[in-house]
């Protein structure tokens, strides 16, 4: 079994964080593991409250996975400040780690902030040249790139300028956009530009939806997929996901990452001969 590893934050009310990583990696048949970052105490409504671990217990968690059961792939999601993020990038490249797929979350879906901003600089600087595929959505292209965007021709410069910071792919997100009918994102390899699109799911139940896609490509990686096809399964998956949320909580319920399991059943002694 392909086994793939979540470095992010702990959201205890189960819709984002490591806790949407883990999900998907089971959706996907991959053995999930995972390191807190940062305890965060969210609902679909607000962030009350966010504890960060320290440097150290987060190399010694790393350092757990890596000598032991080894790693595929890796997601890497919430990074909360300068020093999480040296003590993950340190490890990170001190194991070679194949396979890195990096959102760099800074907002919860309600707005609330989860990323100090005065790391960006260390973000560019020592996180983002360990991506593979880096999966910003619109706001964090924004403060990434120092550019507005409103448009696709936007993305793609936003693309072009994030990818000349080290990353291999930057996989701009279109779900922020404005006005449109359909879920562009822009998939850049510092040669040409690839798009996948979806129509737009009208719903407020997003919680978690930028993990879930980022889980899923790391797991479609780990199981042998290129960086495109990895992207295209992992689109289509989060737009199931999105399409079947669920309306759980008061503010933004969670998308639904087993709908398949849950629409087809467990398979029972006696289903198959």
């Amino acid at each position: 079994m392909k086994k793939v590893l979540s470095i992010a934050g702990s959201d205890c009310s189960g819709g984002a964080g490591i806790q949407a990583d883990l999900k998907t990696f089971s959706a996907h048949g991959v053995f999930g593991m995972s390191v807190v970052v940062s305890v965060v105490a969210e609902n679909t409504s607000r962030v009350i409250g966010i504890q960060d671990v320290s440097p150290d217990m987060i190399e010694k968690q790393i350092d757990a996975v890596f000598e032991d059961i080894g790693v595929d792939a890796v997601k890497v999601g919430m990074l909360s400040g300068p020093l999480c993020m040296k003590a993950v990038a340190g490890k990170l490249r001190q194991y070679a780690s194949a396979n890195v797929v990096i959102d760099p979350v800074m907002y919860a879906k309600n707005g609330s902030p989860l990323m100090d901003p005065s790391a960006i600089d260390e973000l560019i600087g020592t996180v983002i040249p360990l991506a593979l595929v880096l999966t910003p959505n619109i706001p964090e292209a924004e403060k990434i790139s120092g550019l507005t965007i409103v448009n696709s021709q936007d993305m793609e410069e936003a693309a072009r300028r994030i990818h000349a910071m080290g990353c291999k792919h930057v996989l701009m997100k279109g779900g922020h956009a404005k006005n449109s009918q359909t879920a562009l994102d822009v998939l850049f390899d510092g040669k040409g530009f690839e798009y996948f699109q979806a129509p737009r799911v009208d719903t407020k139940n997003t919680h978690g939806t930028g993990c879930t896609y980022s889980s899923a490509i790391a797991a479609n990686l780990a199981l042998g997929l290129d960086v495109s096809e990895a992207v295209g399964e992992a689109k289509e998956y989060v737009t199931t996901a999105i399409r079947h949320s669920l309306s759980i909580g008061k503010g933004h319920g969670p998308t639904h990452h087993f709908y398949d399991l849950y629409r087809n059943g467990l398979k029972r002694k006696g289903d198959e001969q």
